[in-house]
């Protein structure tokens, strides 16, 4: 039965099976719904709403939460926090819930699945044979994949999980994070150039923070080998994809394979103009498991605070 006194704010579209589940057991507004006018929604019910629950890549604006003056958790579909102002909910005792740790094997895999149709030309061999073209020519050569260096930047759980995965292609696997892990059996880099001057394959799996930027920018694509591959499956905005064109069209490295861009769902004409990249619409936690199991944290989060609990996946 739906319980009035406790409500919650839907800011963006999230699995059916979770929207149901907090449907049955609380009263949701959906601000998503509303918009041709989502500040009258703001106005009729800011004052009930004690919980905002979100996805990621939405977040939620300081002017959302300023309209909601008895809010006390944001609950994210995902793990991403860029686009929520974690000082200023920090500011209020807002509390922000991640689904952290379920998300992991599903982005680990895509991320070793990029890099492989990328290495070995899977959507080029593809189109290759769907075309015909098989009937009188050859596919170009790709390249090996086992045995080659690949570099993470970024050693967090994804991270983790990526260098498992390679370790079974007999891969050599260096990182760079801000200091080194002594639990890790792996090559440590100081910085993200000697990182990426000495992979074969640079894997993004860094935070998408304000200061990570454009982290990966022309500075970087100068110093890969010219073999090298970039697989990106953590947020568009650490790469400048101007930057990244360039060095693809100019062959300073040797392709790119995206799930992440800077201005999702808008993806560069440019990019999608070449053979030497390939693009995923930003699936990486994109499997039934995964998405079962992020509704499930999201739910018990969302749960625990309205029964005064501790919140499982707090991290503010």
């Amino acid at each position: 039965m739906t319980n009035d006194s406790q409500a919650l704010l839907l800011i963006a579209p999230v699995v059916d099976d979770l929207i149901t589940r907090l449907s049955a057991a609380y009263t949701v507004y959906r601000l998503y719904d509303q918009q041709e006018d989502p500040d009258d929604l703001l106005q009729r019910v800011g004052d009930r709403v004690q919980v905002v629950v979100t996805r990621g890549d939405i977040g939620v604006t300081r002017a959302v939460l300023d309209a909601l003056p008895r809010v006390g958790l944001i609950a994210i579909f995902g793990v991403g926090t860029d686009a929520v102002d974690l000082p200023y909910a920090r500011s209020r005792d807002i509390a922000v819930t991640i689904t952290s740790g379920v998300l992991t094997q599903g982005v680990a895999d895509l991320a070793m699945g990029l890099l492989l149709a990328g290495a070995r030309q899977l959507c080029l061999g593809d189109r290759f044979v769907r075309e015909g073209r098989w009937l009188n020519s050859t596919l170009p050569l790709a390249t090996q994949v086992s045995g080659k260096r690949i570099g993470i930047l970024g050693m967090g759980n994804i991270g983790q999980a990526i260098a498992r995965r390679a370790s079974g292609f007999d891969m050599q696997i260096l990182y760079h994070d801000r200091n080194p892990n002594p639990q890790l059996d792996y090559q440590w880099c100081s910085s993200l150039h000697a990182l990426a001057r000495e992979s074969d394959f640079l894997v993004i799996a860094a935070s998408g923070s304000a200061e990570n930027r454009r982290l990966i920018n022309a500075n970087v694509f100068e110093v890969m080998p010219a073999h090298a591959w970039l697989i990106n499956i953590a947020r568009g905005s650490l790469i400048d994809e101007a930057a990244l064109i360039q060095a693809l069209q100019n062959k300073t490295i040797a392709g790119a394979a995206l799930d992440v861009y800077e201005d999702e769902p808008n993806v560069p004409a440019a990019l999608m103009a070449l053979d030497n990249v390939v693009l995923q619409p930003h699936v990486a936690s994109a499997t039934r498991e995964t998405r079962q199991n992020m509704s499930n944290v999201v739910f018990a989060n969302v749960e625990a605070y309205f029964s005064r609990r501790p919140l499982p996946n707090q991290i503010i």
